[in-house]
């Protein structure tokens, strides 16, 4: 049993089972654009609130880290009675993902990374205290409002001013509390497994936008020069959640990674 709530989809009697993990807002909910692409093509799928967020509310202790995030999904793994999954994270979801590949390898049948990386960068720090700076001085709402700047093209929020709207008031409601916040931010950006790279040797999906304004794509090459079995997909454009952007495209690349690793090696 697990006090984190997840969900299960898909045919129980699945192959394999492919467990999605979200960025700094945690919600299961994010991946919608890809839960029924990969129903329909056969895959049992997982997907479940991280701790602190949404539906597992839990108060978070100060020295929170990606390491207890990757406990807590082997504790998923188990109430789903599965032992090895085909792990799709993004940012500090994939982080999550690398530190389960390090701590228990055998979990993990393939990675899938979407604009994630090993270690921290100026940028990306940059961004993150002018985010608590906005949560500090003017409080959640203003944080949420942000939140879509880091995430989405200008363009495309622009074009979807409504989803927007309607994201932003929803992440408002829900907020997990200033406290927990601040702890999953320190988690990601305590986050530095660039040294142990080359100890991961699950298959890997890196999937990158080079117009991410809050993960430069260089962390994802960084990524792909560190580890051994890779397989890249850099798109010019689609920002943070450009698996929410360019949803099309980017479920084409996923399902075509998952089909190539999941299929049985041919005996010479």
């Amino acid at each position: 049993m697990t006090s984190l709530h997840y969900e299960v989809h898909g045919p129980s009697d699945a192959a394999a089972t492919v467990l999605l993990s979200s960025g700094l807002g945690g919600s299961a909910g994010f991946w919608q654009p890809q839960l029924g692409a990969l129903v329909e093509a056969g895959h049992r799928v997982v997907v479940y609130d991280q701790r602190g967020t949404g539906r597992s509310p839990d108060v978070l202790p100060g020295d929170h880290a990606i390491a207890h995030m990757a406990r807590d999904v082997i504790e998923i793994l188990d109430a789903a009675g599965t032992a090895r999954c085909h792990f799709v994270g993004h940012a500090l979801g994939g982080l999550v993902g690398l530190q389960l590949a390090l701590d228990a390898p055998d979990c993990v049948a393939s990675l899938v990374l979407i604009n994630a990386w090993s270690k921290p960068n100026p940028h990306s720090a940059r961004c993150f205290d002018a985010r608590l700076a906005l949560l500090g001085a003017l409080g959640a709402r203003a944080y949420v409002e942000a939140q879509p700047i880091f995430l989405y093209p200008a363009a495309w929020c622009a074009e979807n001013a409504r989803r927007v709207a309607d994201e932003v008031d929803h992440a408002f409601a829900h907020f997990p509390g200033e406290a927990n916040m601040r702890a999953r931010i320190a988690a990601l950006r305590a986050f530095d497994i660039d040294a142990r790279l080359g100890a991961i040797t699950a298959p890997t999906l890196i999937a990158a936008a080079k117009d991410d304004v809050l993960v430069p794509w260089t962390c994802s090459q960084r990524l792909a020069d560190g580890l051994h079995d890779v397989t890249l997909d850099f798109m010019p454009h689609g920002g943070h959640a450009h698996s929410v952007t360019e949803a099309a495209a980017f479920n084409r690349s996923l399902l075509d990674f998952l089909a190539r690793v999941s299929t049985p090696a041919v005996p010479a």
